[in-house]
């Protein structure tokens, strides 16, 4: 996975400056070690943009993420930020466990469509986290969509409710880098797997998706629908097999391949199912297929 920025940085300091690890993400000139560019950057390489801006991702600590709603959220309900389970405040969930409800604090810088901080949420509790199968963090915040907008002109992204599409052109959006990738899914993977962790049907991406360090939880937007699809977390930057920063991918068979230098997603169509009414977490819900505690 895309270590935490935290972590990163603590090792390149252990390694010393001519020895930077690759996990540790690189501050551009305009950027602190904390991520605070003023300015959005884009990879040149990349296709044209079309519907996506940083508007609604956010900003943590150590990683990125974003304000999202369901299909069926109301903007009563209490806002929510999407990012990884790897990015979780109290450290990385083990093999097989699931976190709710746990008791948070945490803030987020929410930014705008050019970058700009706009305001500090806060959250009132984690959802949802794991990084069984998945890769996610759900944080519940003090705001409700409704504030959010009213005071800050910032709209959540929707959580796309289906299974994304091979070729799609897609882009990542780091709050934390205030930087957008741009690159296409390159197709989906049976299974990921790095150190002790395995993740199902991975969204894998093109080359152009060079994401780095900091980058982990930035949602995965389609172009055409702005929508998010998948929740950036992680890439093999060594070409080590299945090892912690060297996910593999593992087929039906068994069968392994290792694919240097590209980067990954979990899927997030299957979230929406697990939050009902006022965007409730329900594991019991019809069609939720999140791991349970």
């Amino acid at each position: 996975m895309r270590k935490p920025l935290v972590a990163a940085l603590f090792a390149l300091v252990i390694a010393g400056a001519g020895a930077a690890p690759a996990v540790a993400a690189p501050a551009p000139e305009s950027a602190s070690a904390h991520g605070s560019a003023s300015a959005v950057t884009a990879d040149t390489r990349a296709p044209a943009l079309k519907a996506v801006s940083l508007a609604g991702t956010v900003a943590l600590s150590n990683c990125s993420g974003s304000v999202v709603r369901f299909p069926n959220s109301a903007d009563t309900d209490p806002a929510l930020v999407l990012s990884n389970g790897h990015c979780l405040e109290t450290g990385f969930p083990e093999p097989g466990e699931v976190i709710v409800g746990q008791s948070s604090s945490r803030t987020f810088g929410l930014l705008n469509s050019a970058g700009t901080k706009v305001a500090t949420l806060r959250a009132s509790k984690v959802a949802y986290s794991t990084m069984t199968d998945t890769d996610i963090t759900i944080y519940q915040l003090t705001s409700t969509y409704a504030t959010i907008r009213n005071s800050y002109g910032i709209s959540a992204l929707t959580v796309q409710n289906t299974h994304p599409t091979a070729g799609t052109a897609i882009t990542v959006a780091s709050g934390y880098w205030k930087k957008l990738y741009n690159c296409n899914v390159d197709g989906f993977v049976y299974r990921l797997k790095e150190g002790d962790w395995t993740w199902k049907d991975s969204v894998r991406y093109t080359s152009a998706c060079n994401t780095i360090g900091g980058t982990s939880g930035s949602p995965v937007v389609d172009q055409a629908t702005g929508k998010v699809v998948a929740v950036n977390n992680t890439g093999n930057e060594d070409g080590e097999r299945c090892t912690v920063n060297n996910p593999c991918e593992v087929d039906a068979s068994g069968n392994v391949t290792v694919r240097r230098g590209i980067n990954y997603a979990e899927e997030t169509y299957q979230i929406p199912a697990c939050f009902t009414t006022g965007n409730k977490l329900n594991l019991a819900a019809s069609g939720c297929v999140l791991p349970k505690p």
